[in-house]
């Protein structure tokens, strides 16, 4: 039998494991190439994106209702008008007045007579602010709706965005 270098055993064993390792590289190498085509399938497409416009068809705003209460000083008469009870033509312009006057101008003009006439009473207010528009808009034939902080007025910028659709092989 021929007599095989001292170094032998270390070269069988190199090149044991390198028919071992290529075909798991080999095999390595196709995972990676299809772990970067699911890559590039999952990654976002490059966009195609322009500005347009839309014709508005309505915004109707969008009111916040806020309440809000305070406590006003109120005073009854005790000087009569025309005797005990008002009477006549003096009736119907004291119930207009009435009316017409704002509680709180009421409450400030009538100069009480009697401290003891007089009492808070609680006058709750309302204000109501925008705080949006619902705004109905018409873009290529399709109708849409948002809500935005502002009126468009009759046209609005809209953003159009194109990317194609793209599967997988298996699944067209």
């Amino acid at each position: 039998m021929p007599r095989l270098p001292t170094h032998a055993p270390l070269l069988l064993a190199v090149l044991a494991s390198a028919t071992v390792v290529m075909p798991v590289s080999a095999q390595s190498i196709h995972e990676d190439r299809r772990a970067q085509r699911a890559a590039q399938l999952a990654a976002p497409a490059q966009e195609n994106v322009r500005v347009e416009y839309a014709r508005v068809l309505s915004a109707e705003p969008i009111y916040q209702v806020l309440r809000a209460t305070s406590m006003v000083e109120r005073c009854e008469a005790t000087t009569p008008v025309d005797g005990d009870e008002r009477r006549g033509l003096s009736r119907v312009v004291g119930a207009v007045r009435d009316v017409l006057t704002p509680a709180d101008q009421d409450a400030r003009n009538v100069e009480p007579v009697d401290r003891g006439s007089c009492r808070m009473v609680p006058v709750e207010r309302e204000f109501r602010r925008p705080v949006g528009y619902e705004v109905d808009y018409i873009h290529k034939g399709v109708k849409y709706r948002s809500r935005l902080p502002y009126d468009p007025g009759n046209r609005l910028r809209v953003r159009v965005s194109v990317t194609p659709m793209v599967t997988p092989a298996g699944e067209e």
